[in-house]
Order: structure tokens, then sequence, then C-alpha cells
């Protein structure tokens, strides 16, 4: 019996063996396109979504050999017509790559998506124009393809800037001069869009790619320069496309660019290299002559002691004739103000650049702070001031608004200030306040204990002072809330923001639901996501381990729905003085200030109530402190009853018991603060410090005496927005 059993065993394992024998095959058979192997193989049982190395199915090969019939059989024998490669290509992408149109078209009507991409972000028609597929591009694109898709990649492969070219960069690089006359003009492509390095269809051309020449670039420049595409943008190494031009060594094109009036002959890459040492390094002399006729710097750099290490007698006669002295320039000494961007100002400060206007900058990633839709946040000198440069295409709505909301706000205090605005077509310079980080950055930073009521006190602080200019944010976000080097707190980006006027409470509204959500995020440390509490829902809680949890609590509920009779553009100026931005010994101050009152002192509060307006608002049916004498440790409230317990006569000055009111509670902490240092030294132990003992035991006492004190406009203990200024 056992060994049949054994025998079994191996009958099984060698029949699931073959089956995946048979799959594997299915793959080589696809390959080597016979078509009557797959059909035997599939009738065997072959998987036919079996993957090989690198997730490869049967269709995928299929269609990479352009095997129609084949990919027909593999779909009637239910092949998965979206499955993924390991790096996320489906056989609808790599149709696009062999550039059969009825594959595409077919796949279309199994499901694929017309811009489905891999995991590098590229879709069919990227694919298309990578290949020159000129056919299968123009079918994708009337059946839906953006041609202006840039591609998408994680986040990982963003920060290290890969990602976000286009199809149109993809035809440029690879040569196909066709494919890019038909996607600029036929489709309408954008010729300025910027990939994650910051490089336009133009840099393109001039990177490396084993499918083009020298001579083949020339005619896609000249193409494009024609269609006046944006000749001052830079390759990852900051070089200019005047640069690039003399590097493939093209006479012709470094000609073309200088005709276009547009680049900066001296602009230098982020080395400090120009276009004529380059030249010169290189012994391009006949482009080394161009550029000096035109008016190229020969003191820039050490271009004698350059031709002099290569010997180069007639190089050093031209540059000679053209003014170039042996000997190079020293740095500067300068020290920045900025810590966590000093390093680069350095190097800025000290690189030759071509001034806009007063501003220096180069627009590269070593000297970028920020990426966003428009072109970016640089490092520059305004004027030999560091500053944050805001880089907008002239004449858009978003950057007419930051500049409108700006300059209208240049007496702020708690806003970047713009130092300046500089034009060079196409781009508008904002030169801003430089700051070292956004409120992000600094929650994360647990080496430095965080202030969070001082960082939303001005947060609050910043929002009513842009209401009061007459605009709403309407963006807040941490990344928005920057810290300068000084650590104070500045509201920017207000390329969103909108003009107030009279009715449009909606727009203030939406800023304080904003701040609300901002709250939570600050006290939380950045825990509590500020993005998935980013809804109108009011049901986003706090949690309870917070400092001050009540008072949080009170001040978000109070930015949503605030007391009846205080108009919403009046709100923050109210809620800046909300118990939340109160130190504990000002809480404290402000109950025993509250407890000294006359009424409460003096009156029995069970029958006065109705006798007295602060009587009556503070002991409501509902109040929380129902139970307070109970909450309270015996021997604390002994010590009140009966003061003087050791005095023979105690019998004769014990005094009537406090009752379960609010004002009792709030008359025993006075009496307690004015007769704490009487006390016996058990009792002083218990409590050890006032403010920390009432506040701890009755958490809630602080806000609720507040609330009832604002209801009858009772202030004059509230303490005064100096003295909190100061907290």
């Amino acid at each position: 019996m056992e060994a049949t059993g054994n025998s079994q065993e191996e009958v099984s394992t060698s029949k699931n063996e073959t089956a995946a024998d048979k799959s594997s095959v299915l793959n080589d058979a696809v390959r080597n396109h016979s078509t009557e192997k797959v059909r035997e193989l599939l009738a065997e049982g072959a998987d036919v979504n079996f993957k090989v190395g690198g997730g490869w199915t049967p269709l995928h090969s299929a269609v990479q050999d352009d095997q129609e019939e084949i990919v027909d059989l593999l779909l009637e024998q239910g092949a998965d017509p979206c499955a993924r490669k390991k790096n996320g290509a489906t056989p609808f992408i790599v149709a696009g790559i062999v550039g059969n149109v009825r594959l595409l078209e077919l796949f279309l009507s199994k499901g694929s998506e017309i811009n489905e991409n891999d995991d590098n972000g590229f879709t069919a028609f990227m694919e298309a124009a990578y290949y020159g597929n000129e056919e299968a591009l123009r079918f994708l694109y009337y059946n839906g393809a953006d041609v202006n898709l840039r591609r998408v990649v994680n986040e990982e492969k963003r920060s290290l800037n890969k990602g976000g070219a286009t199809a149109l960069m993809d035809a440029a690089r690879e040569g196909h001069l066709s494919v890019v006359k038909i996607l600029v003009s036929e489709m309408k492509a954008d010729m300025n869009i910027c990939d994650n390095q910051g490089r336009n269809a133009l840099i393109h051309v001039f990177l490396p790619s084993d499918n083009k020449t020298r001579e083949s670039i020339a005619p896609i420049v000249h193409f494009l320069l024609d269609c006046a595409v944006d000749v001052n943008r830079r390759d990852e190494h900051g070089k200019t496309t005047l640069i690039l031009a003399v590097e493939i060594q093209s006479l012709d094109l470094v000609k073309a660019l200088l005709e276009k009036n547009e680049v900066d002959i001296n602009d230098a890459d982020r080395e400090g290299k120009t276009a004529l040492m380059i030249a010169v390094e290189k012994k391009y002399y006949e482009i080394a002559k161009l550029l000096c006729e035109k008016g190229a710097r020969t003191d820039l750099g050490d271009l004698i002691g350059i031709v002099n290490r290569k010997y180069n007698k007639k190089m050093a006669d031209l540059l000679r004739q053209y003014g170039a002295k042996a000997g190079p320039s020293q740095p500067q000494d300068w020290e920045p103000t900025s810590k966590r961007w000093g390093e680069q100002l350095k190097v800025l400060y000290n690189m030759y650049r071509p001034m806009i206007g007063k501003l220096k900058i180069l627009q590269h990633n070593d000297f970028r702070i920020q990426r966003t839709s428009q072109g970016g946040i640089y490092l520059g000198l305004f004027d030999g001031k560091e500053v944050a440069v805001k880089i907008f295409r002239i004449g858009t709505e978003i950057a007419k608004q930051e500049k409108m909301c700006l300059e209208q706000c240049l007496t702020s205090n708690h806003l970047v200030k713009l130092f300046g605005a500089e034009e060079k077509k196409p781009c508008l310079y904002l030169c801003l306040s430089l700051c070292e980080k956004n409120l992000e950055e600094h929650l994360r930073a647990s080496e430095n204990e965080v202030n969070c009521k001082s960082i939303l006190k001005t947060l609050f602080e910043a929002v009513q002072e842009l209401h009061m200019f007459g605009f709403g944010h309407q963006d807040l976000h941490p990344h928005n809330i920057l810290i300068d080097a000084a650590g104070k707190v500045r509201l920017a980006d207000f390329d969103k923001s909108k003009r107030l006027s009279e009715g449009q409470n909606d727009v203030i509204i939406k800023d304080l639901k904003v701040l609300r959500r901002l709250v939570l995020y600050v006290v939380t440390l950045g825990k509590a996501s500020f993005e998935e509490n980013d809804r109108d829902e009011l049901d986003a809680s706090c949690p309870e381990d917070v400092q001050d949890y009540v008072e949080t609590v009170d001040l978000r509920e109070s930015l949503v729905s605030p007391d009846e009779g205080i108009p919403v553009e009046n709100l923050l100026r109210e809620l800046i003085q909300h118990p939340f931005f109160w130190s504990k010994q000002t809480k404290y101050r402000f109950l025993r200030d509250v407890g000294n009152e006359s009424d409460i002192k003096t009156r029995n509060t069970k029958h006065h109530n109705n006798k007295s307006e602060i009587l009556k608002a503070l002991n409501c049916d509902e109040h929380p402190l129902q139970q307070w004498t109970e909450q309270i440790d015996k021997l604390v409230l002994d010590s009140m009853l009966n003061p003087f317990s050791k005095n023979k006569n105690q019998n004769q000055n014990k005094k009537k018991p406090y009752e379960n009111y609010v004002t009792d509670l709030l008359k025993f902490i006075r009496n307690m603060g004015e007769h704490f240092d009487e006390k016996e030294e058990k009792v002083k132990e218990i409590i050890k410090e006032p403010s920390e003992y009432f506040l701890h035991l009755f958490p809630e006492l602080t806000v609720y005496v507040y609330k009832c004190l604002r209801s009858i406009q009772h202030h004059k203990h509230f303490p005064s927005p100096q003295c909190l200024s100061q907290l």
C-alpha cells in the first residue's frame, strides 16, 4: 500500500512539473512565432498568463514580436489583455512601442485606458513618439491620448528629479524630426513644458541618444527655434542651449541661437563655465571667434591660463585681441544670513550670472527650494539681499493675483515680504523673504521643542491681517506656512487668494475651516494628517492626550460655530484672545480674579443666583462641575472649611461649607491663592503649585468661565492683548 501511495504522489508531482514546463515553453513558442506549437501547448493545459523573467506573459511577447495571429489566439484562450510586466507595462503600451495600430485598437476594445502608464510613467502615446511610429501616434491622438501628459512617477523617483517628460521630449531626444513636427504643428504640443529637471523639448534635443547624430540634431533645433521655443532652459548640469550647441561643436546652431537675441552669451553653467570657456577648453577656434565677435566677456575665468596649458597660441592671440588677461578671479568673502541655504548662496554670490534687473539667479536643481506648477521657487540675490524667487509665466492669472496681493500687503507683519519683481520673457520673478523651512519640516524637527501656541497665534494673526488687507488666502497648507531664520512664522503663497467684498463671507469661512484643521495638525505635531482631514465634515476629533485638550476642542469648534453676535470678519480678532493661547499662570490668575468678584465672595450662591448677573451666568443648571467638592482632595477642602484648626476657638471660626456651584469653586480657588502660604505642610505637599493643581483637576473650568463671562459681556478679567503678546 505504501509503494502505491508513493507512486501516486510521484505521478501527481510529475503532472504539476509538466504543466509548469508547458507554461514556460509557451513563451518560447510565442517568441519562435510557432502558432501551431502555441495551440498545442494551450490544448495541453499550459497557463496562458504564465509569466517568465521580468513579468513577460505570452501576450506581451506576441505583441512585442508583432504576431497578430498569436495575439488573437491567446486572447481567445483567456489571456489577460491588461496584464502588467514587473515594470508595469501592459500589452497596450508595448503595442505603442511596436506601432501596430490594429493591436492598439484591439486592446482599447478589451478595456485598456488610452493614457495608462507603466511604473516609469510611459504611455503608449509616449512610446510611439519615442520610437517614431507616426501612424500609431496619430491613431492614439485621435482616440484621446493626452499630448502634453508629463510622465508620472512615484515620490521616490520624483525626489531624484526623475519623470515629468512628454512625448515631444521623447521624439526630440531620439531625433525624430517628422514626429516632432506632427506633435507641434498638428497636435499643438506645448514646447515649453518642463520635466522634473527643468528641461524642455529643446534641451532634450541635445541629450545623448544612440539613434541620432550631430547632423540630425540641427534640423530639430531649427524647427523648434522657428516655433518660438524657450531658449533659456537648462540641462541637469545647468548648461544653457548655447553651451550645449558649443559642446557638440555646431557653429551653425551657435549662430542660430545668438541670432534669436534671447540667450545671454555670458551665461554660465553651475560650475561657472561660459560658452566661451568651453569653446576655448575644447579648442573650437571658429566658435570661440564668433563668440568673441558677438561680445562674449573674456574676463571671466582664466582663459589665458587654459590656452597656455594647451599650448594653443592661435587661440591665445584671439583672446588677447579681445582683452583677455592672465590670472583667475578671486572669490569674495561674504557670509549669508540663512543657515539652511548658506552654502548654495555663497556659490551663487561668487558665480558670474547675467543680471535680470537687480536679480541674480540660476534656475538649476542645486538652487531650487521648491517645485511649483509654473516655474519653481529658487534661491536668489536681489539687490545683494538673499531672497526666495517665485517664478511665474508672465501674464497668467495666478501671477497677477500673487503680485497684486503681495504689493497691497507690503506693510504686513506676518506675511512674506515682496522685495521686488523682475521680468524676462517669458518669466516673472517675484523676490520674497527667504525662509528656512515650512511648517511640516519644522514640526518634524524633533531636536527643537515646538511652541504650538506661538505658531498658531501668529498664524491666526497672519490670516486676520490678510483679511484686513482685503484678501482671503484660500490655500492654507503646512507647505505655505514658513519659518524664517529668526524663527518667525510667515504666511506665503497667494496665487489662489481672492479679494474680499461685502457679502463674501464664504471666502473668510473657507479660511477659517482650514485653520480648524491646522490647529489639529499643529497640536499633534503633524501626527494628525492634514491631507486626510481635507474635508468640510467636522468629525475629525482631537486626541485627548494633547496639551490643553479642552481649550483646543473649544478653539476648533469656535472657528466654525462662533458665538452669536460675532461677525465672521471679526472672529479671528476675538479668538486670538481665546484661553487656548493663555499660559497656565494667566489662566490661574483669571480664575482667581473672577473668584474675587464681590458677588462671588460675599453672596450665598444658592440663594442669590437670580439677584446677580454673574452668579446667574456661572451657576447654570447644566454646569460641568456639579460634584467639584467630591473631586478635590478632602484634606485640601477641609483646610479651607476650617483654616484655623489649631486655634482653641476653632468651632467658633469654622466657615460654612462650600457648595457644588461654579462660583463656590472660584471662591475656593481665590481663597486658597490668598492663604496658600499659611497652609499646613501636608496641604502644600498635595497642591505643590496651585495653578498646576487646579487646572489639572478641573481642566474644563477656564473655558467654561470664559464663555459664561463673554455671554454677558463681562470682559474686565480677560488678559489684555499686550499681556498675551508677551506670553
